[in-house]
């Protein structure tokens, strides 16, 4: 397994991690038992990174992932997140970047996870009420109290990013980034570089659009979140797999799949980027993990910019509401 470092002072990591978030909630029904096998398949092929957080259930993940690696606390590097305020029946009340609350989350995944501390614990989301050197400043404390190992942000803003490193020095970014989300790299691929932060991308295979699988909304459970993403209406549907086909030939050229092609292409954005992505399938974790030794050409690189040139992607990749979180 190739390994990348996470941050400047962090943890090797698996070069490919696993986002355990599809495992509880949001695409559909899962089995956990199966999970838990995933998860073990994946600590045997070298996989050691896996992202979690309390909202994904909600609160079921952690346990999960608590069960999952009871007894292997050493193979693991285990992160999870804190900042959406949800209540056990799944109901949704805002973010809380409250010092007060940073202390209480960390402890209730402690619990579920049954650990005594976590490899990095992420601000999932920025609280726009408190100061986010308030929130560093508690999430600070909980390295020192020996709670937390390193710490990080999810889909914050680069100015965000520069003040909350000043205040405590941070070891990733969160952010989703994929050949079809390519904002990061305005400013927060370079910022992170520069600053010695790793950037984690989450859905680096765009939700598996970028797979080609998904030809039609029928194709996701009912439940699936995604057919209330607009990126996966309709209309934008049809355009963005215009896109995603084009993708799809060049990597039958290649004698690889598109989901290795485009996870190959973020891996090659930067040695300090980590991609995580889902699932809950044997064959498709084989499948993530081989794009690590894809290594794509600069005329490759260069063929597939062609063909999925930056901001190709029809529609936003959260509803309204939740873009609003974005950036801060």
């Amino acid at each position: 397994m190739q390994t990348r470092q996470l941050g400047a002072t962090g943890p090797r990591v698996s070069a490919i991690g696993l986002g355990c978030m599809g495992m509880s909630e949001f695409y559909g029904a899962a089995d956990e038992t199966g999970c838990i096998k995933l998860i073990h398949e994946a600590l045997a092929r070298g996989l050691n990174f896996f992202d979690s957080a309390d909202m994904y259930g909600p609160f079921t993940n952690e346990k999960l992932l608590g069960k999952a690696l009871k007894g292997r606390r050493g193979e693991a590097v285990i992160a999870t997140k804190f900042g959406f305020v949800r209540d056990e029946k799944g109901g949704y009340h805002g973010i809380n970047g409250r010092p007060e609350y940073v202390h209480s989350a960390l402890d209730a995944s402690l619990r579920r996870l049954q650990l005594d501390y976590v490899d990095v614990y992420y601000q999932h989301r920025v609280d726009p009420a408190v100061p986010i050197e308030e929130t560093v400043g508690a999430m600070g404390d909980l390295v020192r109290s020996g709670k937390v190992r390193h710490i990080g942000l999810s889909e914050a803003s680069s100015a965000t990013l520069r003040r909350a490193h000043a205040e405590f020095p941070l070891t990733a970014l969160q952010t989703e980034y994929s050949l079809w989300s390519r904002e990061p790299e305005d400013e927060l691929l370079a910022l992170c570089r520069s600053l010695g932060i790793a950037f984690v991308a989450y859905s680096p295979l765009g939700r598996g659009f970028l797979t080609g699988d998904i030809r039609r909304l029928e194709d996701l459970a009912e439940n699936d979140f995604r057919r209330n993403a607009p990126r996966f209406s309709e209309e934008n549907l049809a355009r963005n797999l215009a896109v995603v086909d084009e993708v799809r030939a060049l990597a039958n050229r290649l004698g690889a799949s598109a989901a290795q092609v485009a996870l190959a292409w973020v891996l090659a954005q930067g040695e300090h980027i980590v991609p995580i992505p889902g699932t809950t399938r044997l064959a498709r974790l084989e499948e993530n993990l081989a794009a690590i030794d894809l290594q794509l050409s600069p005329d490759e690189l260069a063929a597939l910019e062609a063909v999925a040139p930056r901001g190709f992607a029809a529609g936003t990749r959260y509803p309204e509401e939740r873009m609003r979180m974005l950036n801060l």
